[in-house]
């Protein structure tokens, strides 16, 4: 086998796993930790004010990433400044069962 060959195949290897590098978050702590998320996001998840995302029933991934691009202040506009505060005060334990918590929920509430 040649360099080439053995650095594509890491990389499909390492592609492959990928999903499985995700830490699943716990449901029930998550949802413990989604009080303050309601006032705008809904209790339930699904958003009381028009214009905020509705967070129940999206991607696990999706919601881990966006939680630690609101906390590195990589997202901005909109409603950010309000985000990257919230998520400046949470670990990555703490955005990891958040995630798993809104994902758990049903996208219609």
């Amino acid at each position: 086998m040649n360099l080439k060959q053995i650095a594509v195949t890491g990389v499909v290897t390492l592609a492959a796993a990928l999903p499985t590098l995700a830490v699943a978050g716990d449901i029930e702590a998550g949802k413990a930790r989604a009080a303050v998320c309601g006032a705008c996001h809904g209790q339930n998840g699904i958003a009381l004010i028009p214009g905020y995302p509705n967070l129940a029933g999206q991607n696990e991934a999706y919601l881990v990433s966006a939680l630690n691009a609101y906390k590195a202040k990589q997202r901005n506009g909109g409603q950010a400044p309000i985000m990257q505060g919230q998520a400046a005060a949470l670990s990555d334990e703490d955005i990891a069962n958040l995630a798993a918590y809104y994902a758990s929920l049903p996208a219609g509430g």
